[in-house]
């Protein structure tokens, strides 16, 4: 996903049109995402938490991630 940013980002000469700016922020939620399962998996708190007779964890919570446009 970061190469997919990357390349947005070099083809756009740094300014992105609106339909690059909503591919943009689609791909930012979607590197989040990713980011967020793979510490879950280096801590423990994926999937396979909860096994029977576990109690639910509550969601562990990171810095916020701020969208912002490119001036």
């Amino acid at each position: 996903m970061n190469a997919e940013i990357r390349a947005l980002w070099a083809k756009s000469g740094s300014r992105l049109s609106a339909a690059d700016e909503a591919k943009y922020q689609l791909l930012l939620v979607e590197w989040a995402a990713a980011v967020a399962a793979e510490r879950a998996e280096d801590t423990g708190t994926g999937e396979e938490a909860g096994a029977a007779g576990d109690s639910p964890r509550p969601p562990s919570t990171g810095p916020v991630l701020r969208l912002t446009r490119a001036a």
